[in-house]
């Protein structure tokens, strides 16, 4: 079975989204892996949009804070670019249906970790994903030329001449289905999956990075992988799980972060204490826990304003038994974003014609070594409209032919492994190796281990790619000699001799 587009966008989050409502007059395809606009990260996203709005702030603050945490190793047109479009990105959001939370006639506004001002714009307090994928679904539902495919998962790319020009799904039935158009988009989210623990759901599996390393696609960055310093602990600590964030905007408004001993540690790493980037904040959590220490965000200051301004870390503390108005949240680090990805250009285009990709797995440079929170949703937003709207002046397609030859090799398995047992051991080997602090021993025992399970495989088998993936990772870390920003090198020699064995 096969079937014609002028567009496919593989991803439903805000950048896949973004992008096919831009396409006006195209005939457009959306591939969901799960439920319609439901998968993915940006419907978990407590954060809200970074826009230079305010009298006392502007484009240029914003680029400056966001090269700054980004170890200015940013693309400094793209940040510029962004930037300048955060504010119109804001307006178009609301004209599609977002409910943005105001202050009387203006926009609430919060300050979030190496922002010098309050510049983030909420919608639901700590649920602005939720509303802005609630009114781009909305929007999609209501445009005849969008359509949406769900339950399907792209298995591979399809080649002609060195073109991309469709995709092989699976659907939920176990189809194979063939979809041809001249552009395709990958928007498939990040990689936080392949860690123990992780925000990420359980999408985010870096399967975009390997539907373009298939078809030979260049990289960029992929050594930069962001930790949120805070995520609620969990109180069972499970084997692997996705944990809930507890939004940076809380530090914003004033919680601390504390560990076991009452000790304010964060005073003693940086000037800006809580508000200092992501990787700094989470490092020294790392620290303390590594130190032995647990650690805790008291939000305990903001009172009965937890339940209003918060309902969404309210409501996770609540179902693990914390009231975070009397106690303090027990959190940890998890994998959280990704700044690396594919590479791609001011237009969204990869190095393999026809393919493009938006959002979390393409790396534009704006984010460099570290993102600058609430940037992520900007980034996907702004730059996905832009490349439908291009798209979308270039008119129809003409009709696509096909001599494909993308099938990608695969290992034939010796003394193979169950796909469970290999994912399980590939999630402790990037979180004891190639997680907050690294070392070049452990990246070296990392990529040893990734090897051999590649080696041991079922032929077919899906954490193939998940393998592929990480060991594009790791390479690229142990190719960095130095540490900048989320790539951070542990020069203490005691340090990355653990051994996670395959055998």
């Amino acid at each position: 079975m096969s079937e014609r587009f002028d567009v496919l966008v593989i991803g439903t989050g805000a950048a896949g989204l973004s992008t096919a409502l831009a396409a006006r007059g195209m005939r457009v395809a959306v591939v969901s892996k799960g439920v319609f606009g439901l998968d993915g990260s940006s419907c978990w996203a407590q954060g809200g949009i970074a826009a230079a709005v305010a009298q006392n702030d502007s484009p240029a603050q914003h680029a400056m804070d966001t090269l700054l945490a980004g170890s200015r190793s940013n693309n400094k047109m793209a940040v510029r670019w962004m930037v300048e479009s955060a504010p119109d990105i804001v307006r178009w959001l609301a004209q599609l249906g977002v409910q943005w939370d105001r202050n009387g006639a203006g926009l609430m506004l919060s300050r979030e970790a190496a922002h010098s001002v309050p510049r983030v714009v909420h919608a639901g307090g700590d649920s602005s994903g939720a509303e802005i994928m609630r009114a781009l679904r909305d929007a999609v539902s209501k445009q005849n030329n969008i359509h949406v495919i769900d339950f399907s998962e792209a298995e591979r790319l399809i080649r002609m001449d060195g073109h991309v020009v469709g995709a092989q799904l699976r659907t939920g039935r176990g189809e194979s289905v063939e979809l041809y158009a001249p552009h395709v988009v990958l928007a498939t989210g990040g990689l936080g999956q392949l860690y123990r623990y992780t925000s990420n759901p359980s999408e985010c599996d870096g399967s975009g990075l390997a539907l373009a390393a298939q078809v030979g696609a260049a990289f960029a960055d992929l050594e930069f992988v962001q930790f949120h310093p805070t995520a609620l602990a969990s109180r069972n600590r499970a084997e692997f799980e996705q944990l809930p964030l507890v939004t940076e905007a809380l530090r914003g408004a004033g919680a601390r972060l504390v560990n076991d001993v009452g000790l304010r540690f964060m005073a003693d790493v940086h000037a800006q204490a809580e508000l200092a980037p992501r990787d700094v904040v989470a490092r020294a959590v790392w620290a303390q826990m590594e130190g032995g220490h647990e650690c805790f965000l008291d939000a305990r200051l903001l009172g009965e304003a937890l339940r209003t301004r918060f309902p969404t870390v309210f409501a996770a503390c609540s179902t693990r038994g914390i009231d975070p108005r009397f106690d303090l949240i027990p959190i940890v680090p998890v994998a959280h974003y990704h700044m690396g990805g594919i590479k791609v250009d001011m237009h969204s285009m990869s190095s393999v014609a026809g393919l493009y990709a938006v959002g979390e797995v393409a790396c534009t440079g704006v984010h460099g070594a570290n993102r600058l929170a609430s940037n992520s949703l900007l980034e996907a937003v702004s730059f996905g409209r832009t490349l439908g709207e291009r798209l979308a002046r270039q008119g129809s397609s003409t009709q696509v032919l096909v001599d494909d030859s993308s099938v990608s090799a695969r290992r034939t398995a010796t003394a193979p492994m169950s796909e469970a047992l290999v994912l399980n051991r590939l999630k402790n080997l990037m979180w004891s190796f190639v997680g907050l602090a690294r070392t070049a021993e452990g990246l070296a025992n990392a990529l040893e281990q990734i090897q051999l399970l590649e080696k041991r495989c079922l032929s077919g088998s899906k954490a193939l790619n998940q393998l592929q993936v990480a060991r594009l990772v790791i390479e690229a870390a142990v190719a960095r000699k130095q540490s900048l920003g989320a790539h951070f090198l542990d020069l203490n020699p005691n340090r990355g001799l653990r051994s996670v064995a395959v055998a």
